[in-house]
């Protein structure tokens, strides 16, 4: 059942690797500690007060966060969905299950001011090209201009750009493609890259990966993480350096150059709005801080 329930989600839903591996985690999780066996029990002897009490077990004993907790309920949520649709039980027993309540977090970026001198190292040219230099840069590059996924940056190849680099075809979450433009200076990073790929030889004859080791195989998300968070680092950047980070501060930085927020939404390649108005939390901050410093009653004046 559950194996069944892995590969609908592979081929029906096209979740990536690492969302389908958390998925069976949560769920084989959940199956251990009921004792229940996922290919010889009925499922229809899960109750709701299971999950209830596993929630309890969970955050007490094992003191997860509450977010990482709504996150396993959804799991189960889905895989109850599932089993429903099959006929294989007669109602979702975790929906009457409420999430739990999460501290509100605005999502960390990193300021404009800063921003703008990590870019200016990115741009450096360097007196002969290095393809290590070039590659880390234009990483970090792509996750500031266009929003990426670490997913989804790896997972770019050299053809989804545009012929003349003006925009890339982004394979988002389920699959879905959306089109994000390039800046110019951006466009002329990616040229040079692809040039110093194929002078130097380095790309698989068979290849097609926009980002590569040196030995011309596609890179891992893990390399890519610590390529952020060293680059982040050696710019002075302050706080959590990740290329969700960048991804953040993306969008934080359109949101504060008055871009419209459904224009984001699709940047972003969100499913729903809700999930991009986190952002304007970050606008609004930003206002309140101008605010401060201008306005005279808010200096102490009289007015």
């Amino acid at each position: 059942m559950l194996d069944r329930f892995i590969r609908y989600l592979e081929a029906e839903r096209r979740y990536s690797p690492l969302t389908v591996r958390n998925y069976r985690r949560d769920i084989e999780r959940f199956f251990g500690w009921l004792g229940f066996d996922a290919e010889h029990d009925d499922p229809k002897r899960i109750a709701t007060e299971d999950i209830r009490e596993w929630m309890i077990y969970r955050t007490e004993h094992d003191k997860v966060s509450a977010n990482s907790m709504n996150r396993e309920i959804s799991s189960l949520r889905a895989l109850f969905h599932w089993l429903q649709s099959k006929g294989l039980v007669e109602r979702n027993v975790v929906k009457p299950v409420t999430s739990l309540r999460t501290a509100h977090r605005l999502p960390a970026f990193v300021p404009e001011s800063r921003m703008t001198a990590v870019v200016e190292h990115c741009e450096e040219e360097s007196v002969t090209p290095d393809f290590v230099r070039e590659r880390d840069a234009l990483i970090i590059l792509l996750f500031y201009t266009c929003g990426l996924r670490l997913a989804e940056l790896v997972a770019a190849n050299r053809t989804d750009f545009a012929a003349d680099y003006s925009s890339l075809r982004v394979r988002g979450k389920g699959d879905k493609e959306r089109i994000v433009p390039v800046l110019e200076f951006v466009r002329e990073k990616i040229s040079a890259y692809t040039e110093t790929i194929e002078r130097q030889n380095i790309c698989n004859s068979s290849g097609k990966a926009l980002f590569l080791t040196q030995q011309g195989g596609r890179i891992s998300r893990s390399t890519v993480y610590r390529i952020v968070q060293r680059e982040l680092t050696q710019a002075g950047v302050q706080g959590k350096k990740s290329p969700h980070v960048l991804r953040h501060t993306f969008a934080t930085h359109l949101m504060n150059g008055g871009a419209d927020m459904r224009e984001i939404q699709e940047l972003l390649g969100h499913a729903s709005l809700q999930a991009t108005q986190v952002y304007t939390h970050n606008s609004i901050a930003r206002l309140q801080e101008i605010y401060a410093k201008a306005h005279p009653r808010a200096k102490g004046g009289k007015g």
